[in-house]
């Protein structure tokens, strides 16, 4: 009975590290424009700040180079913190004493050189001919290195028909309405030129064996396009990325689907109509 009651008491604390964890880190998730949410959509703004990976007014490229001493002490403090998450590295930026941390699970987010402080949001850099939203550039160069990284067997494609204009990447459900829309616009964003990258986001516990099924199929394309049109896609068991896309997922912040990334690691948001799509990934 002691063993019993110490297993479960040990159950109970891990859970609620991990709420504790998810709760504080919630607001690091990036909104998606349209898509399907557990949660109410957030809705994107407009501002006048240009992305850093739009200008030429760029701020040189953060240096790869890891501090190992940042992320000791990160890790440390969120722990003491209750806080159960696994700092990957903490590189500088261009501000002192400021670094930009990648964690597992969880989107990349800054800290300073003491590892006390968890810095959200924006941080624009002024002085040059335009505002530069330097955190989108730093979000952005991180999506592309992780989803250069997934093997292209993971994922399930559907190539651009004739010249390949623009490759997207989109964490997509069975049961999502709109990705279902986004899908019934595949052949026209394909003969756009756009080649469609799809990753699993089952966006509840109900999704995940519709996702598994999908991917464990003879042909996965036929058992996306049967599970876009509501039918109930079956297949036995086997090994599946859809754990691994759900992490990555979390990891780049998504937290609706669909999310649409382009090649270069930028998200250009949930739903966008075919053209609108083209428009936004420089397809035209």
């Amino acid at each position: 009975m002691p063993s019993s009651i110490s297993k479960n008491t040990t159950t109970n604390n891990f859970f609620s590290r991990t709420i504790l964890s998810r709760f504080v880190m919630s607001a690091l998730l990036v909104g998606i424009a349209a898509g399907c949410s557990n949660n109410a959509a957030d809705a994107t703004s407009n501002t006048s700040v240009v992305n850093a990976a739009q200008t030429k007014d760029a701020p040189a490229k953060v240096s790869a180079d890891n501090d190992s001493a940042v992320v000791s002490a990160l890790q440390a403090n969120l722990k003491a913190s209750g806080i159960e998450e696994t700092i990957v590295s903490a590189v500088p930026t261009d501000m002192n004493g400021i670094y930009w941390v990648t964690a597992e699970g969880l989107p990349s987010f800054f800290t300073d050189k003491s590892g006390k402080h968890i810095i959200q949001g924006q941080i624009v850099a002024v002085g040059g001919a335009a505002p530069v939203d330097i955190s989108a550039a730093l979000a952005a160069s991180t999506a592309q290195e992780a989803l250069k990284a997934v093997d292209k067997k993971e994922m399930i494609i559907y190539p651009a028909k004739g010249e390949t204009k623009a490759v997207v990447y989109a964490f997509t459900d069975a049961d999502c309405g709109y990705c279902r829309k986004l899908h019934e616009e595949m052949d026209d964003i394909n003969a756009r030129g756009i080649e469609v990258r799809y990753l699993a986001w089952p966006r509840s516990q109900e999704s995940v064996p519709k996702m598994e099924a999908i991917w464990c199929s003879q042909d996965r394309n036929a058992a996306m396009d049967q599970a876009k049109m509501g039918a109930n896609v079956q297949a036995p068991s086997c090994a599946t990325p859809v754990q691994a896309h759900m992490a990555l997922g979390s990891r780049l912040g998504v937290r609706g689907t669909p999310a649409i990334f382009t090649e270069a690691g930028e998200q250009v948001g949930g739903y966008l109509p075919a053209a609108q799509l083209a428009q936004a990934v420089g397809a035209n």
